[in-house]
């Protein structure tokens, strides 16, 4: 169990990232939903004590985290949003390297650990090629095995799919769904369908507070009745926004689709439609005042 009270963090240029965060994760896939400048990496980092907290408490388990940061790290798998190779070394090479720093000692142990974790990811044919020119999925899938090395009790991957295509999309997806599930694992994201997609348990996060938290079909379920679509001409999206509580709009065979929220069906043209997790996602920084492009 990961529980989390009151977490706050403002840097020196007076950005205040985490403002009073409070959370308990159990074991398995906990996402967390977000805009970019919501705070997410900054909790990200704290909890992979890559940085202070100014106030708060954080416990693994028994393992107080802002203070016995050793023994947390000793437990602890991170895949950060981006992460730097050794030109010229081969993912073999690096995997031994992280599982000496990860306190594997016996070469016999590393070896079996190093190409059991290769072959999982899928990165066996490609062991003595340089992680420096794997493609931006290859490093993904990398950066998840050296994350797994050592049967961590917390995993945190902060924004793993963006930029991938969506063949990698599915690999990663399936990667982090055979995660054992007495592992707590954060997805920090602001892609909706990886948390739907992925995780039992979810909380959304914004301006640095937790928004909303729950079970994703739960929270779906609280929004059902009172979603509704139209197609319209883009030079009519102002107008629609003005009139109605525009969550989002997306475009189908080039033209405009709204998605509004509604306690009774507002006619003009407007039809039922099934709410989703991403309905929650952008009604709920709605309510809240947070743009999406934060």
């Amino acid at each position: 169990m990961l529980t989390i009270k009151d977490l706050t963090k403002t840097y020196s240029n007076g950005v205040q990232a985490l403002a009073g965060v409070s959370l308990e994760i159990s074991e398995g896939m906990f996402g967390l939903l977000g805009p970019n400048g919501a705070g997410k990496s900054s909790l990200m980092r704290t909890l992979a004590t890559l940085q202070e907290a100014d106030s708060g408490s954080a416990f693994l388990n028994d393992i107080d985290i802002l203070i016995d940061k050793e023994k947390l790290r000793q437990v602890l798998g991170y895949l950060p949003q981006e992460f730097g190779t050794y030109p010229r070394i081969s993912a073999i090479r690096m995997l031994d390297h992280f599982a000496v720093l990860k306190g594997i000692v016996d070469k016999g142990e590393r070896k079996e650990l190093v190409e059991h974790l290769l072959n999982e990811v899928n990165l066996w044919d490609v062991r003595k090629t340089a992680v420096s020119t794997y493609s931006g999925g290859m490093k993904q899938r990398f950066g998840i095995a050296q994350a797994l090395i050592g049967d961590p009790l917390l995993v945190i991957v902060d924004e793993p799919t963006a930029g991938l295509d969506p063949q990698e999309r599915r690999r990663f997806h399936n990667l982090l769904a055979d995660i054992g599930s007495d592992t707590v694992v954060i997805l920090s994201t602001h892609i909706v369908d990886d948390v739907s997609d992925l995780c039992s348990n979810m909380a959304i996060m914004g301006a640095g507070k937790i928004l909303m938290k729950g079970q994703p079909n739960e929270v779906v379920a609280q929004l059902e009745g009172s979603i509704y679509s139209k197609l319209i001409d883009r030079s009519a999206l102002i107008e629609h926004e003005s009139n109605y509580r525009v969550l989002f709009s997306t475009l189908v065979g080039g033209r405009t689709k709204i998605h509004i929220v509604s306690d009774s069906n507002p006619g003009d043209g407007f039809e039922a439609s099934g709410a989703s997790l991403e309905d929650v996602y952008f009604s709920t920084l709605h309510d809240n005042k947070i743009s999406v492009a934060a």
